[in-house]
């Protein structure tokens, strides 16, 4: 096909959010047919189609309501809850379009009436992607505030790799046309289920991966034997609770959200659960 006439994803996306409609599920975050290959449990097998435009997920600004410390939970749905019921469903997926295994995600939000909890943890909460790179998230739809079109927010982190910050949005929102912030690629595929909602998300991460691999191999460093003032030494396979302080190269570090150590996750290298003394 000639390039010229080529149908571009990104010329697709512009034209259904234009005419106010979701947009096709394979055009949308991430690798359409990587995700259908992962439905029944078993690892999504590389997909050509992958590298057709499909660059990692943008980030967007975290904005001023994020809090460290969520709990670890995939549903931030409480007796007495009001609001839209939803689901959000996705993998978390590298370069070679294979799945991220134990990916953090740390999701939060507004509640139906448009307002962040800054107090306590409602609708906040982080969880880990399982082998084949799912996460699910039961939530509201969020509520509107000024200035803004209805959006989740989310922090993604591969272990040995970045954190990414971005925001996840919903298609047919009248406010998608004005909220200065908004990004048609990170539309989220939502459909009605009952009186509740169904939405959908692939996220791709800038991690190298070889085509013949079922996830990223981290790589780690051997933390030194010294205990400084501070704090333990910090180890592989230690469960360490939100405040905790560890010692890693010669420096102090503070827990920041609950978890459990593993190879990749040294504290220099994952700023959304260390931060250095």
């Amino acid at each position: 096909m000639d390039e010229e006439n080529k149908l571009s994803r990104k010329t697709v996306l512009k034209a259904a959010l234009a005419a106010g409609v979701a947009a096709p599920v394979a055009l949308l975050g991430g690798p359409a047919l990587a995700r259908a290959n992962a439905v029944g449990g078993t690892a999504p097998e590389l997909t050509p189609a992958c590298h057709d435009d499909d660059d990692p997920t943008i980030e967007q600004t975290e904005g001023p309501y994020f809090k460290p410390n969520s709990p670890e939970r995939t549903n931030l749905v409480t007796p007495g809850t009001q609001g839209t019921r939803l689901t959000v469903t996705g993998y978390v997926f590298g370069r070679a379009c294979l799945p991220v295994n134990r990916a953090l995600l740390d999701f939060w939000q507004a509640d139906v009436n448009g307002a962040y909890d800054n107090t306590g943890y409602t609708f906040r909460g982080h969880q880990y992607t399982n082998a084949q790179g799912a996460f699910t998230l039961s939530t509201i739809v969020p509520g509107l505030y000024p200035g803004r079109t209805r959006h989740i927010h989310v922090k993604v982190h591969a272990p040995g790799r970045p954190v990414v910050t971005t925001q996840l949005y919903f298609p047919g929102e009248p406010r998608n046309n004005t909220d200065t912030i908004f990004d048609a690629r990170l539309l989220m595929t939502v459909r009605d289920n009952g009186s509740a909602k169904e939405a959908a998300f692939d996220f791709v991460l800038d991690v190298a991966q070889a085509p013949t691999s079922t996830r990223p191999t981290p790589t780690s460093s051997t933390p030194t034997t010294a205990t400084p003032p501070g704090g333990t030494s910090w180890a592989v396979g230690t469960a360490y609770p939100a405040g905790a302080r560890v010692t890693y190269g010669g420096r102090g570090y503070v827990c920041l959200q609950a978890h459990t150590a593993q190879p990749g996750w040294e504290p220099p290298a994952v700023p959304a659960l260390w931060r250095a003394e």
